[in-house]
C-alpha cells in the first residue's frame, strides 16, 4: 500500500524590508555586498561660517591666546637647551629654572642697553624728519608753485571767484592717565608669560603623556606619542636654529653700524635688535626693516650716499642669510612657500598685530610637521611648500 507524501507547509510571509533596513542589517550580518553608511559632507556656507567663527573668537580671545602661544614659542626655544642640560644629570625643574633666568636676565641687559638710545631717537626723530621734510619741500617748491598756476586759471577759466574752501582741523588731546590704565595689563601679560614658559618647560612632557593617556587604544598612544615627540623636537630645532639665525643677522648689522659707519654702540645695537625681531617676519619683516633703515640713514647723515649705505648693508645680509644660510642649516624639509607665508602673514598679522607677524611662521611650520606626520594629510604638507 503505497504512502502519499504529505503536503508541503506554505513558507511564511515574510514582511518587505526597507532598503535602509536591508543594508543595515547585511552591514551586521558582515555580508561581503555591505554599503557603508557614509557621513554627510558639510556644505560650503557652513565651512566659511565656521571658518569666520573660529577666526572672530581668535581676535576677540587674544587676550588670553597670545600669552599662552608665546610661552609655548619661548618654551620651544629652551627645550633643546634643557635637554642639553638633561644630558648632564641636571634635573629638569632646575634646567627650566636656569634657562628662563638666563633669558630673562639677557633680556633685561639688552633692553637697559637699549631704553636710552631708543628714547633719544624718538625725541630726535620728529625733529629731524621736519627738517628733512622742509628740506624736500624746498626742492619740490618750484613743482608746487607750477601746480597752483595752473589750478588758479584753471579755476577762473571755470568761473569760479578763487575763493579756497574752509577747512576744519580738528584735535585731539591725549589723555595722560590713558599709559597708567594699561600698565598694569601690560604687567599681568608679561608675568603669565614667565609663568606659563616656566610651566610649559617644566610640565609639557607630562601634560602631553597625560593627554595621550586618554586615548582608548596602546597602538594609537605608541604613534600618537611617536608623532609628538618628532614634531616637538624638530620644531623646537627649527625655533632655536631660526632664533640664533636671526640673532647673528642682528648682531652682524650692530657690528657693521659700529665699525663701518661709525654709529654709538647702544644705537648699534638698538637697530640690530630691531633687524633679529623683523626677521622673524619673512618679506614683511625685511621690507619694514629697509624702510627703518633708510630713515636712519637720512636723519643721521646729509649726503645722500652715506644715507643709503644703511639699507644696502641691511638688504645684503638678508639676502645672504635668506638664499643661503638658512636653506644651508634647515634644509628643504621647512620650506614654505611664499604664497602661503605672505597669506599668513596677512591673517595673523590682522588678527593679533605685530606679535602675529612674529607667530606666523614658527605656527605654520608646526601645521606643515603635523600634517606631514599624518596618514592621508600629506597633500596638505606639498601644498604649504
Amino acid at each position: 500500500m503505497s504512502e502519499t507524501p504529505a503536503p508541503a507547509m506554505p513558507a511564511p510571509h515574510t514582511p518587505p524590508v526597507p532598503p535602509g533596513q536591508a543594508v543595515i542589517q547585511a552591514a551586521a550580518a558582515g555580508a561581503p555586498d555591505a554599503v557603508p553608511t557614509r557621513r554627510p559632507a558639510a556644505s560650503p556656507a557652513a565651512l566659511v561660517l565656521a571658518i569666520l567663527a573660529i577666526g572672530y573668537t581668535l581676535w576677540v580671545a587674544q587676550g588670553v591666546i597670545l600669552p599662552v602661544l608665546l610661552a609655548m614659542f619661548f618654551a620651544l626655544i629652551g627645550n633643546p637647551v634643557i635637554r642639553a642640560l638633561r644630558r648632564l644629570y641636571v634635573p629638569r625643574f632646575l634646567a627650566a629654572l636656569l634657562v628662563l633666568a638666563g633669558g630673562l636676565a639677557g633680556a633685561g641687559l639688552l633692553s637697559q642697553q637699549l631704553l636710552a638710545p631708543a628714547i633719544d631717537w624718538m625725541q630726535e626723530a620728529p625733529r629731524q624728519m621736519r627738517q628733512l621734510g622742509n628740506e624736500l619741500r624746498d626742492l619740490a617748491k618750484p613743482v608746487h608753485e607750477a601746480n597752483r598756476v595752473a589750478e588758479d586759471i584753471a579755476r577762473l577759466a571755470g568761473g569760479e571767484d578763487g575763493s579756497r574752501r574752509q577747512e576744519v582741523v580738528r584735535t585731539q588731546v591725549d589723555d595722560p592717565y590713558a599709559i597708567l590704565n594699561k600698565a598694569p595689563r601690560v604687567v599681568a601679560s608679561v608675568l603669565a608669560v614667565v609663568l606659563l614658559t616656566f610651566f610649559f618647560m617644566v610640565f609639557g612632557e607630562d601634560l602631553q603623556r597625560r593627554a595621550i593617556a586618554l586615548l582608548p587604544t596602546r597602538q594609537r598612544q605608541r604613534v600618537t606619542v611617536e608623532i609628538m615627540q618628532s614634531v616637538e623636537r624638530e620644531i623646537s630645532r627649527y625655533v632655536f636654529t631660526i632664533s640664533l639665525i636671526n640673532a647673528a643677522v642682528g648682531l652682524l648689522l650692530a657690528a657693521i653700524l659700529h665699525v663701518g659707519l661709525g654709529v654709538g654702540l647702544q644705537e648699534a645695537l638698538l637697530w640690530g635688535t630691531l633687524a633679529m625681531l623683523l626677521n622673524f617676519a619673512p618679506y614683511v619683516g625685511p621690507m619694514i626693516g629697509i624702510v627703518a633703515m633708510l630713515v636712519m640713514g637720512f636723519v643721521t647723515w646729509k649726503e645722500i650716499g652715506p644715507s643709503l649705505l644703511p639699507a644696502a648693508i641691511y638688504l645684503g645680509l638678508h639676502t645672504l642669510e635668506g638664499q643661503i644660510l638658512t636653506p644651508l642649516v634647515l634644509g628643504q624639509r621647512m620650506r614654505l612657500s611664499p604664497l602661503v607665508l605672505i597669506l599668513a602673514l596677512m591673517v595673523f598679522g590682522a588678527l593679533w598685530g605685530i606679535i602675529g607677524l612674529l607667530l606666523a611662521v614658527p605656527l605654520l611650520a608646526c601645521a606643515k610637521l603635523v600634517v606631514s606626520r599624518i596618514d592621508g594629510l600629506e597633500g596638505w604638507a606639498r601644498l604649504l611648500e
